[in-house]
C-alpha cells in the first residue's frame, strides 16, 4: 500500500546546492524515498538534464510515477544504490555521471507506516524489508539465527552495550512463542536492557541493528562508494547523508583515502606529482541547523559530507 504519510526531506537546499553543477548533466538520487531531493534535482535542471532515481521499496516506486509522469527527463529503477554501476553503465553514462546523491536510512513513510514494521512506536508485522519482496523479513531470521549471531548484528550495527543479553532474551522468547511484532520485539529488548538512556527508548539500537543487518545497508554503501568514481566525470560531485556514525564514517573514511591515494610502502621514492588523488572532499560536514531540527526532529542526526572527483 502506498503511503500517504508526509515526507520531510532532510537538508534539501543544502545536498542539492552541493550537487548540481551542470544543469544540462547527468544526475543519480540513489535514494528516492518520496522525491524530495529529485524535486529540487529537477527543478535546477535545463531540458537537457537527466535524472536516475533508484529506490527498492516499491511504494516509492509507485509515488516516483505519480508525481514525475511527465516529466522526460526523470526515470526511477526498482534497485538497490548498490546496483548504481550497472544501471548507469546500462544508459551509456559511466563516466560521465555529474552527480550521484545518497540519502541513506529509512524514510518517514517507511518509519511511520505501522506494516513495514520499521518503528516500535506503532504495533506491526515485524518486517523490515525495504523491499519487501527480497530476502527474510526481521521475523525471519529472528526465528533461525543464532544467539551469538543475534549479538554480533546488536553490537556492530547497533553499537548496543548489552547485546548479550538482548540476544539471550529474543532466544529465550522465541522458544516460547514465535516473534512476530515490533512491540513483541521492542519489550523483549527493552526488558534486558538495564541501562536505559534519558530521551531514547530502550529498543532504538537493536531495532536500527537489525534493519541495517537485514536490508544490508553498510555493504551496499560499500558497494556504491568502491564504484562511485569510476560513474563520475571529472568535477562530478558525490553527496552524501548519513544518519548514524556507522555510515558516516564509512563515507567519512572513503573521502580520506581518496584524497590521500592509494598507500605507498615506506622507502619507496615517489614523487608528489607520481600520486594520484581521485577525490577532494568539498568544505566541511554539515548539519542541520536549530530551525530545522524544530521542524523535523529526525535531522538532528543527520550529517552531510560532499566530494568532487578530480581525475
Amino acid at each position: 500500500m502506498q503511503s500517504q504519510v508526509a515526507h520531510t526531506t532532510v537538508l534539501l537546499d543544502e545536498a542539492v546546492e552541493a550537487l548540481v553543477t551542470d544543469v544540462d548533466g547527468f544526475y543519480v538520487d540513489g535514494t528516492f524515498g518520496r522525491g524530495g531531493h529529485s524535486a529540487a534535482i529537477l527543478a535546477r535542471l535545463s531540458a537537457n538534464g537527466r535524472l536516475l532515481a533508484i529506490d527498492k521499496d516499491p511504494d516509492a516506486i509507485a509515488a516516483a510515477g505519480e508525481r514525475f509522469a511527465g516529466d522526460r527527463r526523470f526515470e526511477i529503477a526498482r534497485a538497490s544504490f548498490a546496483d548504481a554501476d550497472a544501471l548507469v553503465d546500462a544508459r551509456g553514462r559511466k563516466g560521465a555521471v555529474a552527480g550521484v546523491l545518497l540519502d541513506l536510512g529509512v524514510s518517514s513513510p517507511q518509519l511511520d507506516q505501522a506494516e513495514r514494521g520499521f518503528s516500535f512506536l506503532n504495533d506491526g508485522p515485524l518486517d523490515m524489508r525495504m523491499d519487501p519482496d527480497q530476502g527474510h523479513s526481521a521475523a525471519q531470521w529472528l526465528a533461525i539465527a543464532r544467539e551469538e549471531d543475534i549479538a554480533w548484528v546488536l553490537r556492530e550495527y547497533g553499537e548496543e552495550r548489552f547485546a548479550r543479553r538482548m540476544a539471550a532474551a529474543i532466544v529465550r522468547e522465541r522458544q516460547q512463542r514465535p516473534i512476530t511484532g515490533t512491540r513483541q520485539l521492542a519489550d523483549i529488548v527493552a526488558a534486558a536492557n538495564p541501562s536505559w538512556e534519558k530521551g531514547k527508548h530502550p529498543a532504538t539500537r537493536a531495532f536500527q541493528a537489525i534493519r541495517i543487518y537485514i536490508n544490508r545497508e553498510l555493504e551496499d554503501l560499500a558497494t556504491l562508494l568502491a564504484a562511485v568514481i569510476d560513474l563520475l566525470q571529472v568535477g562530478g560531485r558525490l553527496v552524501v547523508i548519513s544518519f548514524h556514525s556507522l555510515e558516516d564514517r564509512i563515507v567519512k573514511r572513503f573521502i580520506r583515502r581518496e584524497e590521500k591515494g592509494p598507500p605507498i610502502p615506506r622507502g619507496l621514492p615517489v614523487r608528489e606529482v607520481d600520486i594520484v588523488r581521485r577525490l577532494k572532499g568539498v568544505g566541511r560536514a554539515v548539519k542541520a541547523d536549530a530551525g530545522e531540527i524544530d521542524s523535523n526532529v529526525r535531522s538532528r542526526s543527520a550529517v552531510m559530507r560532499v566530494a568532487e572527483k578530480v581525475v
